[in-house]
């Protein structure tokens, strides 16, 4: 998390001596007119890297901290000191991908723990969320509902309190994410942080284009970002800071976002003023896995997590992170899990929309259940399962004959007339369009193969590699189902049907 690399200079008093108070309008001692003359006197330069426990080489940030600093404690030492209760877990180092960082901390056993022991339990009081930030339930659930995100409010929030330096409550647990730098313990930077030269490792995946949506996302809740400080004026003069597009630059927010996207917990069962929490122990420091069923959970007044699984001493603690696929974990968490059993590809289909029985094909989709644009999941380790089900939806899309196509409207379930001609189309279609994705990555399975076999590869690269393979083995699966498919028609030499208006695939 690169929040290191806001100054640091400023003296305040500790404003959570006191409970925040916050109200949905303008408080009248600090009036909006006074506001607007506040943005135009306090010009300030932007946040730079001035903490004196930041060094700057070129673009790279490096963050160093002093004997007398580790010497005060570690999180945990802080947070037993404000009530976490006894625990069974301690803070280990691991290693960086980068020699030029600090080895990364993760939470572990300290003793042997059985199925169901309770890991930690860490109070309310020393959780983040929404509620706890703006003080009021309402203007939380306003902002959230509006045009910003939960983590776009809490990024914001950091942002500030980072200024406080060591004055700030959370000064100990903003010091423990700036050391993460926005990783998970298996991962690299999230690509909304790659360079462009980085990004072009992910050419040919879908993976990229989401990569720059989301930033373009960010982008527009920055330029939103004076809307809380303007709403939220009770907490934000606890600050004496410019409003929040002229105290942070756009790159210091988007780092900020992204480290506060890899390590907030979605707690279940609350209000939605905390379903988003910042929780110290948590993740970053948690290790992620995909088939551990243990997940951070609001109980009474603290977050506890339960042991799904028996530990040694010394074990890194791991935690589920969601039934997501690869490219979401390599976006939010910078990781890719080889055995990811929710690992899955997206099809994109839909009807012509210049058929002239556009309409009626898009009552018979609707009426089993489907759109005129339709998005099919390819889920690993069933990619036959997933072509056969986009076969009725494209032999819909191929009918052309109106008598067919009132028999369709008249049957009851996706059925349409097979010719094998219709048959033969529709799978050409369906196996150019695997073998043009396939295309579309600059290398081959066997190159990514041998590169993942070089030691020295980039981390980066390597991350890239690792999800474009995997992308690249459910692509071939898909490929060869559909040959299949072609294989078990009675006649091959059947010419594949003419179709004006056949359903698009991307």
């Amino acid at each position: 998390m690169e929040l290191s690399r806001l100054s640091i200079p400023f003296s305040h008093e500790h404003f959570f001596s006191h409970p925040i108070r916050c109200s949905p309008s303008l408080p009248s001692s600090f009036p909006l007119s006074l506001r607007k003359n506040h943005r135009s006197l306090r010009r300030r330069t932007y946040c730079s890297a001035s903490n004196p426990e930041t060094l700057v080489a070129g673009t790279k940030t490096v963050v160093v901290s002093s004997k007398k600093e580790e010497e005060k404690g570690d999180l945990k030492s802080w947070m037993h000191k404000h009530g976490l209760p006894p625990c069974k877990v301690v803070l280990k180092d691991r290693p960086s991908h980068d020699n030029t960082h600090k080895p990364i901390h993760y939470v572990a056993s300290s003793e042997d723990l059985q199925v169901g022991d309770v890991v930690f339990s860490v109070p309310n009081s020393l959780v983040v969320t929404l509620e706890r930030v703006l003080g009021n339930e309402t203007i939380a659930e306003l902002l959230t509902t509006n045009k910003l995100s939960e983590l776009a409010c809490l990024a914001l929030y950091l942002m500030y309190e980072k200024k406080q330096g060591k004055k700030s409550f959370w000064y100990p647990y903003i010091r423990e994410l700036d050391r993460q730098r926005g990783r998970g313990q298996l991962a690299v930077e999230s690509p909304l942080l790659w360079s462009e030269s980085e990004l072009a490792y992910l050419t040919g995946s879908p993976t990229k284009a989401d990569v720059l949506q989301r930033s373009e996302g960010i982008k527009r809740e920055y330029n939103e970002l004076d809307t809380v400080w303007f709403m939220a004026g009770s907490l934000f003069q606890q600050y004496p800071y410019d409003i929040p597009t002229e105290a942070f630059p756009y790159e210091i927010f988007k780092q900020a976002f992204v480290a506060v996207q890899s390590c907030v917990v979605h707690l279940q069962k609350v209000s939605l003023a905390r379903r988003f929490a910042l929780v110290p122990l948590g993740p970053p420091l948690l290790t992620y896995g995909s088939k551990c069923k243990a997940m951070l959970t609001a109980v009474d007044d603290a977050v506890e997590l339960v042991a799904d699984r028996s530990y040694k001493a010394g074990d890194p603690i791991v935690v589920w992170c969601g039934p997501q696929p690869n490219s979401k974990l390599l976006i939010n968490y910078g990781f890719v899990d080889e055995d990811n059993s929710n690992d899955r590809l997206v099809v994109q289909a839909a009807l012509n929309t210049e058929d002239p029985q556009y309409q009626e094909k898009r009552m018979v989709a609707q009426k089993n259940g489907k759109l005129s644009i339709q998005v099919f999941h390819v889920n690993v380790g069933k990619e036959r399962e997933a072509v056969a089900d986009m076969l009725p939806y494209l032999r819909l899309g191929f009918v052309s004959d109106p008598s067919e196509m009132q028999s369709v409207i008249s049957s009851q379930g996706p059925v349409c007339p097979i010719s094998p001609c219709m048959e033969r189309a529709v799978l050409d279609q369906l196996a150019d369009y695997f073998k043009t994705r396939l295309a579309g990555y600059p290398t081959t399975l066997a190159e990514d193969e041998s590169m993942l076999a070089d030691g020295n590869l980039n981390p980066k690269k390597r991350v890239a590699t690792q999800l474009v393979r995997l992308e690249k083995k459910m692509l071939h699966a898909c490929l060869q189902a559909t040959i299949d498919f072609i294989n078990q028609l009675p006649d091959h030499s059947v010419s594949p049907c003419p179709a004006p208006y056949a359903p698009t695939l991307k």
